[in-house]
Formats: C-alpha cells, sequence, structure tokens
C-alpha cells in the first residue's frame, strides 16, 4: 500500500544510459548502478508502482553513426538498452525488490516480451518494470517509448531523470546567467524553445495532458521528493 501524502502513485521514470556509465563515457560502471538501484529501492518502499524505461546512449546512439543504415543503427541501441536494463534488474534484486524486464523486440530468453496487461499486473503486484528495447521501432527514441509506455500502463507522470536538475532559459553548463525554471506549461516550453523530451515524446504527453517532471535522480532523495509533489526540477503541465 501506498505511503500517505504521495502525489503520484503511479509513475514512469526515463533514464539516460549515461547514468549507468558513471564517470565513464562509455560502458556499465557497477557502482554507478548500485547507486541509481539504491535510489529506486527508496521510492519503491513508499509503496508507489514504478516502471522505468532505460536508453543505451552508454553504448551506442543510432543517430549518430552515418555510415550505417539509420533502421539497423537504431535497432543496435535498442540492444543496448536490453543490456542497461539487465544490469539494472540485476542491482535492484540484490536489493530484494522483484523486477520484470520486458523488451519491445523478444529475446525469451533472458526477458519477457512486452505486454501491456501484464506489466501492469506487475506493477499491481509491487513488482518494478524495465521496459527495454524503446518502442521496437527505429527512429524513434527511448523518450518516446518513455511517453508512450507511461501513457499505455496509464502513470500519472513521466518523469524524466536528467543531468542537470531541471529545464533551465538557457544551457547552465555555458550561461552562468541561465535560470531555472520551476513550472511551465506544454505551450510556454514549446514557445520558448525549451529542450525537455524530443519532439514526438513531448506530442504524446501533451496531446494526453500527462506531465512531465524534469530532474536530477542523483540528487539526494530527489525521486522520493517528486513523488511526494515538493517542488523539485521542473514541471511540465497544462
Amino acid at each position: 500500500m501506498a505511503a500517505p501524502g504521495l502525489k503520484y502513485r503511479r509513475v514512469l521514470l526515463k533514464i539516460g544510459g549515461e547514468s549507468l556509465a558513471g564517470e565513464r563515457a562509455f560502458g556499465i560502471a557497477p557502482l554507478a548502478v548500485q547507486a541509481l538501484a539504491a535510489r529506486i529501492v527508496e521510492a519503491l518502499e513508499l509503496g508507489v508502482e514504478l516502471a522505468v524505461v532505460v536508453g543505451g546512449g552508454n553504448f551506442w546512439r543510432g543517430g549518430e553513426h552515418r555510415n550505417i543504415n539509420r533502421a539497423t543503427a537504431d535497432y543496435i541501441g535498442m540492444l543496448g538498452t536490453v543490456m542497461n536494463a539487465l544490469a539494472l534488474q540485476e542491482a535492484i534484486e540484490r536489493l530484494h525488490v522483484p523486477t520484470r524486464v520486458q523488451t519491445a523486440i523478444e529475446m525469451r530468453e533472458v526477458a519477457e516480451p512486452y505486454i501491456r496487461r501484464k506489466a501492469v499486473a506487475h506493477l499491481e503486484a509491487g513488482r518494478l518494470v524495465i521496459f527495454a528495447a524503446g518502442s521496437g521501432n527505429p527512429y524513434f527514441t527511448t523518450d518516446t517509448a518513455g511517453a508512450l509506455r507511461a501513457m499505455e500502463i496509464g502513470a500519472e507522470a513521466l518523469l524524466k531523470a536528467t543531468k542537470v536538475d531541471g529545464a533551465y532559459t538557457d544551457d547552465p553548463m555555458t550561461n552562468p546567467n541561465a535560470t531555472r525554471i520551476e513550472r511551465t506549461t506544454y505551450l510556454e516550453a514549446l514557445n520558448n524553445g525549451l529542450k525537455i523530451l524530443d519532439a514526438t515524446a513531448f506530442s504524446l504527453c501533451m496531446d494526453n495532458n500527462l506531465p512531465i517532471i524534469v530532474f536530477r535522480l542523483e540528487d539526494e532523495g530527489s525521486l522520493v521528493r517528486v513523488l511526494a509533489g515538493d517542488q523539485v526540477g521542473t514541471l511540465v503541465a497544462a
């Protein structure tokens, strides 16, 4: 049963593959995965129903490989997300939390195929569900897969974990005068050119009135505070 005071009871957390690489530029760093798993388990202990979509940028970015057919490059990237999902599953289950990986590309020896009703049943049974292989289609990012899965499972919000603590008026890495935006509407985000999600994912959220929260997962307790409805990062809503 969910703890009292939670604002969100079922959410989807979108994690970039870089979160599993730690200080490395490539691959999986065990300590980074363990830290990530601990933050997720801390949130699960509140009784929230949590699903995760993980990217594969620590292995491969399909759109950047110009000498490979784009569809082939995207499929390679999807396989990278499966490796990340399995690593995250292992780390979370070491913390005694039942976890299921579901993939949009069938590979039954290592994960379940994605079935919406089965995913929802896992969530209702208290299991963490990790969605891998994106949407199973080339030319679509894992951001789009996150928005799609969030709506399919009836999530109340899409939580986008990033390297910075929200959306800014400019790139805070290059402009020290950039200010963080605490709350904005979908239309304001579009008009101001805020890069919250890719265009397809953002349109899916806007058309279906799905709130987006951009925050930094590495900050201590940030995920728990988001679930409680505290002002963390940037909220994008109608």
